[in-house]
């Protein structure tokens, strides 16, 4: 009943975010092995962020009329993001020894008899096509910000709906990265933390470049010094680009109309993108559909399961 009492203000995001945070701490606990750096600093930092969650809803009961704790007490999953995501790097060889890249690249090889991700670019080395995918693979930073802030200024009850289904779809994308680590076609052009494809596949793929006229573009340049500084390796199955994308376009024919088909067309560029711009293989974009088309009803349902509650929290900031 002490433990019931503990979580009677607890909402669909927070049960999603704790337990994410408490699921993931578990794991580094029992399944930690020499590849996961300072293992008991990170079950700490678990916990810290239990505590300072758990605290954060506390303390958003007590002063329900403090509009900028309101906001923080339903966008504090987004300030978790990086975080979690970077930290699936540390953790996706606790499961697997390896990455498990020369399994998807025989996959793609028996389902299309090539590498679309590499034969996509090579059939397409124009400035003008590549400047359009890679801008539309951009995007993505665009459409989760742009669709929350458009819907946090409309109504702050569909913001945190959006957040609350969004976060869902992102936790589940991450415990995928660490179970199944990918590191995507970019393995094919270099060694990355560590991991080299082996010599037949890597000569069977042939002369690997990227056409001159692509890497001149700003978008492509954009990219590059994202994934440089912020990729976390292994995260490319299922596509979180394709998973969360398709997740916005949702939002936008729920409550955005006025931008909904424009939406949807640069979603789908994005898609095409993901290939094109050799970030996934074409699995994983089918992958990163069929997750957001199981989730998102699921997440949709469990979030009207707890809305009463949330309502209960209080209308003052939700207007």
């Amino acid at each position: 009943m002490a433990g019931l009492e503990l979580l009677k203000h607890y909402i669909f995001i927070d049960y999603a975010t704790q337990g994410y945070i408490a699921l993931v701490g578990v794991l580094i606990l029992l399944f930690h092995n020499q590849t996961v750096p300072c293992w008991p600093c990170l079950v700490a930092v678990h916990a810290a962020c239990l505590v300072l969650v758990h605290l954060l809803i506390q303390s958003h009961v007590r002063w329900r009329s403090n509009r900028s704790l309101d906001f923080l007490r339903h966008f504090y999953p987004v300030l978790l993001y990086t975080g979690f995501y970077r930290e699936t790097g540390m953790l996706n060889h606790m499961f697997a020894g390896d990455y498990l890249d020369v399994h998807f690249i025989r996959i793609e090889e028996s389902l299309f008899g090539l590498q679309p991700c590499l034969w996509l670019m090579d059939a397409f080395p124009y400035l003008a096509v590549s400047e359009v995918l890679y801008a539309s693979y951009f995007s993505y930073y665009i459409m989760i910000f742009g669709v929350g802030l458009a819907l946090f200024v409309r109504q702050r009850r569909q913001f945190y709906h959006y957040v609350s289904v969004v976060s869902f779809v992102f936790y589940l994308c991450y415990l995928t990265y660490i179970c199944l680590p990918v590191m995507g076609p970019r393995a094919f052009f270099r060694e990355i933390d560590g991991f080299r494809l082996p010599d037949a596949i890597q000569a069977s793929a042939g002369p690997l470049a990227y056409p001159d006229a692509v890497t001149h573009g700003v978008f492509f340049n954009i990219m590059a010094w994202i994934y440089r500084n912020f990729e976390s390796p292994g995260a490319a199955f299922p596509s979180s680009h394709v998973a969360i994308a398709l997740c916005t376009v949702w939002f936008s024919f729920r409550y955005l109309p006025r931008i909904r088909w424009l939406h949807l067309g640069v979603a789908l560029l994005l898609c095409l993108s993901t290939v094109y711009c050799r970030y996934h293989y074409a699995v994983d974009v089918v992958a990163g559909a069929l997750t957001v088309a199981i989730l998102l009803p699921l997440a949709n349902r469990l979030y009207h399961r707890f809305q009463a509650r949330e309502e209960a929290i209080g209308d003052r900031g939700l207007r």
